[in-house]
C-alpha cells in the first residue's frame, strides 16, 4: 500500500508556520518533502523556546516526515545545488516576503528552464501588490486587519481581541496544501505546472466570509453592521469545572428544560422561538448558569446527555489527552526521536483506508540530509565536502 502523494517531491523553502505545516501535511500523506535551510542556524524556530535534546517543540511539530539539506542561497554554487535539487522535483514552495525570491535568482523563470511542469507555490503575508505587500507580517497583525479580532470581540463597538492561537498562520498551511493538491491534480489532468500563490489576508478573510460576514454579504442592502451574539461564551461553570452547552432548535430547548427541570421557561415569552431566544441570549445564559452552577459537571453531563442536550466538559490541555473519545480516536502517537527522546503528536486528522498506518519520521537534523541528497544529484564525495568545508553546504 502507498501513501496518496507518494512519489510526489517537494522542495521547501519555507520557514516559520503557515509553509512547514503546508509542506508537513503533504509529507504526512506520502510526499517526500526537501526542507532547504541555511547552513547558519536553518528555520527560526529550531531557536524556539520549549526544546529537548536541542530541538523546540515548535520546529518537531511542524517538520515531520520532511528531510532537511543544508545550502547557502547567496552563492551560486549553493543555487546551483538547489536547482540540480528543483529539477528532480514536482512542487517547490516558498514564503519569502514578495520579490526576494526573484531577487535570489530562484524566480519562476529560472525555475522553469529545469523543471517545465513544476508546480510553484508562493506564500505572503498581505498578498503580492499593495501598500503592505513589503511590509514584515506577523499572526496578530493579519488578525488586526483582517476583522477576525473583532469577531473575536464579538461586536463591532467592543475592544477587538486576538483569537489565542496563531489561527492565520495554520489555517493559511492548511489552505496551502489544499491547493498544492488541486495543482497537481490539474497537472495530472493537463500536463502543466502553474504558480500558485496565496497570502495569509486572503485566507483568513475568506474563512470568515462563510460565517462572520452577513452585514457585508448584500452588496446594494443597508444592513446593520454584526451585532453580538451576546457578550457571554456558552461555557458554564459548576462545582467541579465547566461544561459547555449547546442549544439550537426548538426541541433541544425543550430538552434542556426537562434536563434542568425548570418548566416554567417553556411558557417564558422572551423564549418562546428560536428568533426571541437569540434576541434574549443573555438573559437566557444568565438563567441557564444560575442552574448549572448548583451541581457538578458530572451531574450536569449525565442528565444533559439523558435528555439528548448537545454538552461536553470544558478540558485543559493535558485533561484532554485522556478524554475517551480522543483515545478511540487514535489522534495521538508517541514515538522516540534520536535527539528529543520520546514524544506525543497527532497523526494526520485524515484517514485514508488504502494505508491505514502513517509512516512517521521525526523533524530532521539541520542538514541531516544534505550528503545523501546532493551525491543524488551528481555530486561527488571530495566535491560535497568542499561544500561543507567552505560553509555552502551544511550537514
Amino acid at each position: 500500500m502507498t501513501a496518496p502523494l507518494t512519489g510526489i517531491r517537494i522542495i521547501d523553502l519555507t520557514a516559520m508556520i503557515s509553509g512547514p505545516l503546508a509542506t508537513m501535511i503533504l509529507a504526512d500523506q506520502g510526499a517526500e518533502v526537501i526542507k532547504v535551510e541555511n547552513p547558519a542556524g536553518g528555520d527560526f524556530t529550531r531557536s524556539a523556546a520549549n526544546r529537548q535534546g536541542d530541538m523546540s517543540v515548535l520546529f518537531l511539530n511542524n517538520n515531520r516526515n520532511k528531510k532537511s539539506v543544508a545550502l547557502n542561497l547567496k552563492e551560486p554554487q549553493g543555487r546551483e545545488a538547489l536547482l540540480k535539487l528543483v529539477a528532480t522535483a514536482d512542487v517547490f514552495v516558498q514564503n519569502f516576503r514578495p520579490g526576494v525570491i526573484e531577487r535570489m535568482g530562484l524566480g519562476e523563470d529560472e525555475l522553469r528552464k529545469v523543471a517545465p511542469n513544476l508546480i510553484m507555490v508562493s506564500i505572503s503575508g498581505f498578498g503580492d501588490t499593495g501598500p503592505y505587500s513589503r511590509r514584515p507580517v506577523y499572526d496578530p497583525l493579519i488578525q488586526g486587519l483582517s476583522g477576525l479580532a473583532t469577531v473575536q470581540a464579538g461586536a463591532d463597538e467592543r475592544r477587538p481581541q486576538l483569537v489565542r492561537t496563531i489561527l492565520p498562520d495554520k489555517l493559511t498551511g492548511v489552505t496551502a496544501a489544499q491547493a498544492i493538491t488541486a495543482a497537481l491534480f490539474a497537472r495530472e489532468r493537463t500536463g502543466e505546472g502553474q504558480h500558485v500563490r496565496l497570502s495569509m489576508l486572503d485566507a483568513i478573510i475568506a474563512f470568515l466570509w462563510s460565517s462572520d460576514m452577513g452585514s457585508q454579504t448584500f452588496v446594494h442592502t443597508e444592513l446593520p453592521q454584526q451585532e453580538a451574539a451576546s457578550f457571554q461564551d456558552l461555557i458554564y461553570e459548576t462545582t467541579t469545572g465547566y461544561i459547555t452547552i449547546a442549544v439550537q432548535n426548538d426541541r433541544e430547548w425543550q430538552a434542556i428544560i426537562r434536563a434542568l427541570n425548570r418548566p416554567e421557561w417553556a411558557k417564558d415569552p422572551r423564549f418562546l422561538t428560536a428568533e426571541l431566544r437569540q434576541q434574549n441570549i443573555d438573559a437566557r445564559l444568565d438563567l441557564i448558569q444560575s442552574v448549572i452552577r448548583t451541581d457538578s459537571a458530572e451531574h450536569w453531563l449525565a442528565r444533559l446527555e439523558e435528555e439528548q442536550v448537545p454538552c461536553a466538559p470544558v478540558l485543559t490541555r493535558t485533561q484532554m489527552l485522556d478524554h475517551p473519545q480522543v483515545k478511540a480516536n487514535d489522534l495521538l502517537v508517541n514515538y522516540d526521536h534520536p535527539q528529543a527522546g520520546l514524544i506525543r503528536q497527532t497523526r494526520g486528522p485524515s484517514r485514508f483506508s488504502a494505508t491505514p498506518d502513517q509512516h512517521w519520521q521525526g523533524a530532521p537534523r539541520l542538514g541531516e540530509h544534505t550528503r545523501t541528497l546532493l551525491a543524488e544529484c551528481g555530486y561527488t564525495g571530495e566535491e560535497i565536502q568542499r561544500m561543507m568545508d567552505s560553509g555552502m553546504a551544511g550537514s
